[in-house]
């Protein structure tokens, strides 16, 4: 039977109380919603990212919302809808908003130190793309010291080209196969009802 390289470690897996994580949401935006990236299953996810906010907040969970700022015009561009956080995801006053240019939400930004405030050192990851930003992120956590749970349902991606002209990637293949990838070695990967209860 095929294992992960934490269970082989002896990790544990077990999902941690909310009250002892902070929560991080990554690019949970109108461009993928009603914008010029549709993903597959995005509804369902931010329902969950919905479910995510509001027990953490019950919770005195830290949140922090990492949004993606394209060039002006462009995906993601300031002065479009697709900049926006999705209404599901919306800061509450107070919660801290971070901007990125790059997959990497630790790169060029302040969240290593926004998350260093907080005390936590587990985070709860969320958000969009699986393929790109969650994963990218889940990575650069991990090398910045932090344990990272990511949601499986709280996440989505879409359909890619396959390398050489091979066909389409459909985005349901995609998103199982890089959450299988985080939960190798990055994160532990649970759906949101095991850790919002």
């Amino acid at each position: 039977m095929a294992k992960t390289l934490l269970q082989l470690a002896g990790a544990d897996l077990t999902p941690p109380k909310l009250t002892d994580t902070a929560v991080v949401v990554v690019d949970a935006q109108r461009e993928y919603v009603d914008g010029r990236l549709p993903l597959h299953g995005v509804d369902a996810a931010l329902d969950n990212i919905a479910a995510l906010l509001a027990a953490a907040r019950a919770a005195g969970a830290p949140v922090i919302h990492v949004r993606h700022k394209g060039q002006p015009g462009g995906l993601f561009g300031p002065d479009t809808t697709g900049y926006a956080l999705a209404p599901q995801a919306a800061a509450l006053a107070g919660e801290t908003v971070i901007d990125k240019g790059l997959p990497n939400s630790f790169a060029g930004t302040a969240l290593k130190e926004a998350l260093d405030a907080t005390g936590r050192k587990r985070l709860v990851v969320a958000g969009f793309m699986t393929h790109m930003c969650v994963s990218s992120t889940t990575r650069a956590a991990g090398e910045h010291g932090f344990g990272v749970v990511v949601l499986s349902d709280a996440t989505a991606t879409r359909d890619l080209p396959a390398p050489g002209g091979g066909g389409i990637i459909p985005a349901a293949a995609l998103h199982e196969a890089e959450l299988a990838a985080l939960a190798d070695r990055f994160a532990l990967v649970c759906p949101t009802a095991e850790l919002v209860r």
